[in-house]
């Protein structure tokens, strides 16, 4: 098993992927893409978490055409507010006096909604087998801790998902063996850390931070999605790796916590 200085040492190559990342095109295309999406206010991350938990990337009907993607048919909208904006009373026709004068609301849709050209890709998904076995030992783990594992087929680009409250995982069947070893050692990250979210891009770093370095420790490299994710999720690379150190200790303790449990579960069949 890896030690407490090998695991230091797997989280000081997960910034230095970072680091490399986000000084790319690949990472410029990236944010060239997102700058076309609108910044919604609190109140409506409000309401398009309440309609669409899974949400990441939302637009309206033409904008999504705009950017050669097209809402596939039958799609649920998710309504948002948007403000009804008119020139003050008594300005100026040539004038800049403008006033809210209320608000209205409007569809818009989940980039898991649409289809046509895809994003620029930050997050390339694992291909390659599980020669060692380690999936079915990680399902061991997780039922240690009173999991259980549902192989699932999810309608987007989810590759799984940890519910606290029904103690369940659920991981996307269709994926490689090797993305499928990542995708659990992330989930238990969940499990382990998060039973309740309220930063929530703060747990996706903790569990991918936590799947990076548990998979590093098991001769799995996965820095191809990782990095990308981390990077994504924390805002940048210089944000990340400051959010990456300030909570290193959790990340370590979770990895040594499934290291440990993984020495202890059966070997595969």
């Amino acid at each position: 098993m890896t030690t407490s200085h090998d695991r230091s040492h797997l989280l000081a190559s997960l910034e230095e992927g970072i680091t490399r990342l986000t000084s790319s095109d690949s990472w410029r295309d990236h944010l060239a893409f997102q700058s076309r999406f609108h910044r919604y206010s609190y109140g409506n991350v409000l309401l398009i978490a309440a309609q669409d938990r899974e949400a990441t990337q939302v637009a309206g009907f033409r904008s999504w055409q705009r950017l050669n993607r097209t809402v596939r048919k039958g799609e649920k909208a998710i309504w948002i507010l948007a403000p009804m904006v008119g020139r003050r009373p008594g300005s100026s026709s040539d004038g800049d006096e403008r006033v809210i004068r209320g608000f209205r609301y409007v569809p818009v849709f989940d980039i898991a909604q649409t289809h046509g050209d895809d994003p620029p890709l930050v997050c390339t998904r694992l291909e390659g087998g599980d020669p060692d076995g380690l999936y079915p030992r990680l399902v061991e783990v997780a039922r240690s801790i009173d999991f259980t594992i549902v192989n699932h087929e999810f309608t987007d680009t989810t590759n799984g998902d940890c519910s606290s409250s029904a103690r369940r995982i659920r991981i996307e069947t269709r994926n490689s063996p090797a993305q499928r070893v990542k995708t659990l050692a992330h989930e238990l990250g969940h499990a382990l850390l998060h039973e309740s979210v309220e930063d929530r891009a703060l747990a996706e770093l903790e569990a991918e931070s936590t799947a990076y370095v548990v998979c590093r420790g098991l001769g799995l490299d996965t820095g191809g999605y990782s990095f990308g994710y981390v990077a994504t999720w924390a805002g940048g690379g210089t944000q990340a790796i400051a959010t990456i150190k300030s909570c290193c200790d959790r990340i370590q303790k979770t990895a040594t916590f499934i290291l440990r449990s993984l020495e202890e579960a059966p070997e595969a069949a």
